[in-house]
């Protein structure tokens, strides 16, 4: 018998069938283990790039024209996951870093996870999350606008965001409820972590909608205690605000109405007193906010528009109204263009500036062209 006839004898042996066997089967189990373990969880990371030829004008320092990044909605890398812990409850997270595109820095004042950064549980209950998050009041106005909360008509730049204009609060516990008859409901608490005074820099809020058909409608509520080391007994400052959408098929009606009462409860975003005003523009401490808005959708093509007031309720009466048209060409699911101009009118020494989505502006006049991509 030759060497090949050897192997072959060697080969088909009872043991070596064993071994290959036991290979086969080890193989088949650890496919079986990986398969089981993706199927139970999921890491997705995704992220999103906007950058736009931005030119601001009005202000006292002259016009400036710029390349700039996040004016639609604020460039961004982040990754979410979840993991199935059997019975209909999994666990959940989100990492979200803000950076800007011009310049390859991070966003939200340098920090890692500037946008989001939360764990939580999910399930039959609703979800319970922990963590940087939005503001329930925030997400309101961000809904009720036509433009997102972005791009040069952002409504940050006069409507009041959850008593500051950063949108998020840090040591957030945040409750959303599962969507009961068309209604949902959330709910977001936040100590202040001041050494012997618990109220101190404590928030609070929460926010209620509904939807049924074409309509949708929201109610939000914010309580951010000012108390700090420096500053006692100060009145909190308090933002609440109802919103509604209307789809009306060949257009959508926005509708936004908020009052803001308190210190910090309707800060200015561009604090540096952009117009060099004689006076230097105060921060309303009784406002209310109205907006009204429209999208209308003609296939890849949008249009948008907004009349935003702001009624300044003080001895100062430093009354603001922005109004902003914009377009947007939607190029794929994940890319589109836009151009969007948008104008404040300040009263009485008001400082309110056309900012975006990233940025607080520094005049009175803002025009921006640009692409947004997200992946």
């Amino acid at each position: 018998m030759n060497t090949r006839d050897n192997t072959s004898l060697k080969t088909s042996s009872p043991g070596a069938r064993n071994k290959t066997l036991l290979t086969g089967l080890v193989c088949a189990a650890l496919a079986a283990v990986t398969h089981a373990a993706s199927a139970q969880s999921a890491i997705t990371p995704y992220g999103l790039i906007d950058m736009a030829m931005v030119r601001e004008s009005g202000g006292s320092a002259g016009s400036v024209t710029k390349l700039t990044s996040g004016v639609s909605v604020g460039s961004r890398i982040g990754f979410r996951g979840t993991e199935d812990l059997g019975h209909g409850l999994s666990a959940v997270f989100v990492l979200e870093s803000g950076f800007q595109g011009d310049t390859g820095t991070l966003g939200q004042g340098g920090l890692l996870f500037g946008r989001q950064a939360y764990v939580g549980l999910r399930g039959g209950f609703g979800s319970l999350l922990v963590g940087r998050q939005y503001t329930p009041e925030y997400l309101v106005v961000a809904f009720a606008d036509p433009f997102g909360s972005g791009y040069v008509a952002d409504s940050k730049n006069i409507v009041a965001t959850s008593g500051n204009s950063f949108s998020r609060m840090d040591n957030t516990i945040k409750y959303l409820s599962p969507t009961v008859s068309g209604l949902t409901a959330e709910l977001a608490v936040a100590p202040g972590e001041v050494a012997g005074d618990s109220a101190a820099g404590r928030q609070f809020g929460g926010s209620i909608a509904y939807a049924t058909g074409p309509l949708q409608v929201r109610v939000g509520y914010h309580n951010r205690n000012n108390d700090t080391a420096t500053l006692k007994n100060t009145e909190n400052a308090r933002n609440a605000v109802v919103a509604a959408v209307y789809d009306f098929g060949v257009l959508k009606a926005h509708l936004l109405y908020g009052a803001n009462r308190g210190l910090n409860s309707s800060v200015l975003r561009n604090t540096s007193n952009p117009f060099s005003r004689p006076t230097i523009p105060v921060a309303s401490t009784d406002s209310r906010d109205a907006l009204v808005g429209l999208t209308i959708p003609l296939g890849p093509h949008t249009l948008l528009a907004s009349y935003i007031r702001k009624d300044d309720r003080t001895a100062f009466n430093q009354d603001a109204h922005q109004v902003a048209i914009g377009y947007r060409y939607t190029l794929s699911k994940r890319t589109s263009m836009y151009a969007v101009y948008a104008h404040i009118d300040n009263r009485n020494g008001a400082g309110y500036t056309v900012g975006n989505a990233s940025e607080s502006g520094t005049g009175s006049r803002g025009i921006s062209v640009g692409i947004s991509h997200a992946f």
